[in-house]
C-alpha cells in the first residue's frame, strides 16, 4: 500500500516528467476511478493546460495546472508512472495524461479503491484542511499536540489521516518498533519521554524510506521480519508478536515494547 514515501516517490516522478509541459490529450481509460466527474469534463478541463510544481501532503498528490487541480490518492495498488509513446500498454493504466516531448504520465491501480479528483481552490483547500498534519514536515510540538487530541491506541492514531498524514501500516509498526512503544498503548498514556522518543523514531524511519521511495524491508528494520511467522527482533532476538492491532496485521516485539502493567 503506498504510504508518504511512495507518494514522495510519484512526486518526483510527476516533477520530473511532467513539470511545465502541456497536456495535449487526457486519455481516461476507466472513468470509475474519477470522482464526481465525467471522463468528458474531466479531460476537457485538463487537455491544453500545463503542469506546474505538484505538492503532497500526506499521502495525497495534487498535480496543479495553473487552474484545476488533479488529487490522486492511490489507496492500495495506485502508481504513476512515466514513460513514452513507444513503450508498450498496461492493463491497469486507468487514466493516461499524453504531454508534449513524447512522455506520458499513466495512472496505473489494480484495484481502484481510490483515484483521481478535479478540484478547484476551494475544493483544494477543504481537502487539505481535512488532513492531519503532514508527517515528514511536522515539528515536535505539531505532532505532539495532533497526538493530544486522540482518544485512541497510539497505532491507530498514527494511521489517522485526519490525525497525522502520511502514515500506513508499515511505517506505523516501524515508528512504534523503533520508540519502544506496544501499539495498543493509549496516547493518553504516552509520557513526555515516550513523545520525545515516537517524534525521533518518525523523523528516523521517514529519511531513508524516502530516500529509497518506499518502506524498505531491510533486516535491521522490524519491517524486513513482519512477514516471517517465525520472525525474530532485529534489536534483541526475542519472537516477534502478531495481531491485528487498529485493524490491521501488526507485528511487534513484546520485550522491547511491552505493555504497560
Amino acid at each position: 500500500m503506498p504510504e508518504l514515501p511512495d507518494v514522495e516517490e510519484f512526486r518526483r516522478v510527476l516533477d520530473s516528467c511532467g513539470r511545465r509541459r502541456s497536456i495535449r490529450r487526457v486519455d481516461v481509460r476507466d472513468g470509475g476511478v474519477l470522482h464526481d466527474m465525467s471522463p468528458r469534463r474531466f479531460s476537457r478541463a485538463l487537455e491544453g493546460r500545463r503542469f506546474t510544481e505538484p505538492v503532497r501532503h500526506g499521502k495525497l498528490l495534487l498535480a496543479r495546472t495553473g487552474g484545476p487541480t488533479v488529487l490522486l490518492h492511490f489507496g492500495m495498488t495506485g502508481q504513476l508512472v512515466c514513460d513514452t509513446d513507444e513503450d508498450p500498454e498496461h492493463p491497469h493504466d486507468r487514466v493516461v495524461f499524453v504531454l508534449g516531448g513524447g512522455r506520458r504520465l499513466r495512472y496505473r491501480d489494480q484495484r481502484k479503491l481510490r483515484g483521481l479528483w478535479l478540484l478547484g481552490e476551494k475544493e483544494e483547500t477543504e481537502w487539505l484542511r481535512s488532513q492531519g498534519p503532514d508527517a515528514a514536515s511536522a515539528g515536535r510540538a505539531e505532532v505532539r499536540a495532533a497526538l493530544r487530541g486522540s482518544r485512541a491506541g497510539v497505532k491507530s492514531a498514527l494511521m489517522d489521516q485526519t490525525v497525522l498524514a502520511g502514515l500506513g501500516n508499515l511505517l506505523a509498526d516501524e515508528v512504534l518498533w523503533r520508540s519502544r512503544l506496544d501499539p495498543r498503548r493509549s496516547v493518553a498514556l504516552l509520557s513526555d519521554e515516550d513523545h520525545r522518543r515516537l517524534y525521533a523514531a518518525l523523523h528516523g524511519t521517514l529519511g531513508p524510506a524516502i530516500r529509497a521511495g518506499r518502506v524498505p524491508p531491510r533486516g535491521n528494520w522490524i519491517t524486513g521480519h513482519r512477514d516471517d511467522p517465525a520472525g525474530e527482533c532485529p534489536r534483541c532476538g526475542h519472537r516477534l508478536e502478531h495481531a491485528r492491532v487498529a485493524g490491521r496485521g501488526t507485528v511487534w516485539c513484546p520485550l522491547c515494547q511491552p505493555a504497560l502493567s
